[in-house]
């Protein structure tokens, strides 16, 4: 394990979230409270043929350390393979691999939560992980089953291959992103492995966040789809603070919006009207100003809208 992460305190994971968690989005949450962030998920096929797109999603910002890559595998001499291309790169801390990945696509290929379904094979791929690695930790993000929940037999099993600590999605493959999370099945994991154990599924509050450490006595969360559009719910766990003033979230949203622009140039306009979407949700004249900048794409132009709404805004009354 890192000397890096330190399980002291409850450790404040932001999820690899494809199409979100870029290096941008991560730098943001990093600076105001995620102890780890984690790449989006990437290939380990792309890898081992050396995609440069695939590299360039490698890349971090300076203030992710402990730094954190996901890879996907389905093929044991494949993700050797990739694991040998992400030793020549400098600065990742852990890998992950996804057994969790619900997507079809992903699932077809044999990877993500297909893995489940064939433990001998999900535990040959961290084996060879663990012996080929030259990063300090190995880490495995698990759901609890493919459509049956079989979840204390793979973590026991996952926890036999010699990882660091495994992260949870409390809900089987079949259960998508819709089904209830079971918390209660990430609590059972945590009674039976004695590596840590990181909550994720649906935590999208600060009093969540909260009721699930304190339900499951995981030693961390999870958070992706719950910090789009409120990255300060890492700010409020790291501080304790159950409110965050409008000033804040002003700041916040205007360095994500300058690391965007300094990350993709131009084209971070563009990509940047989702987030613009999410975060004006729940302010007085929300509507009016997102249609505004959907005709927008003038870096500094799209940057004054921002800057003039959310400097000046008010939340609506509900």
């Amino acid at each position: 394990m890192t000397d890096k992460i330190s399980f002291d305190n409850p450790l404040y994971v932001l999820a690899p979230l494809a199409g979100f968690t870029d290096l941008p989005f991560r730098s943001v949450v990093k600076k105001f409270g995620a102890d780890l962030t984690v790449s989006e998920m990437i290939s380990s096929n792309a890898l081992a043929h050396g995609s440069e797109k695939t590299l360039k999603m490698l890349e971090k910002s300076v203030l992710e350390d402990p730094y954190s890559v996901q890879i996907s595998a389905s093929d044991p001499e494949i993700a050797r393979r990739a694991i040998e291309e992400l030793n020549k790169q400098d600065g990742i801390d852990v890998i992950d691999l996804n057994c969790g990945c619900p997507v079809p696509k992903v699932f077809g290929h044999g990877s993500g939560s297909a893995l489940l379904d064939d433990l001998p094979r999900l535990t040959e791929i961290l084996r060879i992980i663990k012996a080929h690695s030259n990063k300090s930790a190995t880490t495995a993000k698990i759901r609890l089953g493919v459509t049956e929940k079989n979840h204390v037999q793979i973590a026991q099993e996952i926890e036999a291959t010699g990882v660091d600590f495994i992260a949870v999605h409390g809900r089987t493959r079949a259960g998508k992103f819709k089904a209830p999370v079971d918390y209660d099945a990430i609590a059972e994991i945590k009674e039976a492995v004695s590596i840590p154990v990181i909550a994720n599924g649906d935590i999208d509050s600060f009093e969540k966040a909260q009721w699930v450490l304190e339900h499951t006595k995981a030693d961390g969360i999870m958070i992706g789809r719950g910090a789009v559009g409120a990255p300060w719910i890492f700010h409020q766990l790291k501080t304790g603070a159950s409110d965050i003033s409008l000033e804040l979230k002003h700041e916040i949203i205007m360095e994500h919006y300058d690391k965007m622009i300094e990350f993709y140039g131009p084209h971070g306009v563009a990509m940047f009207r989702k987030h613009t979407h999410t975060y004006s949700k729940g302010y007085e004249g929300a509507s009016v100003m997102r249609d505004k900048v959907n005709h927008i794409s003038d870096m500094s132009e799209y940057r004054k809208v921002l800057d003039d709404f959310f400097g000046n805004a008010t939340m609506a009354d509900r």
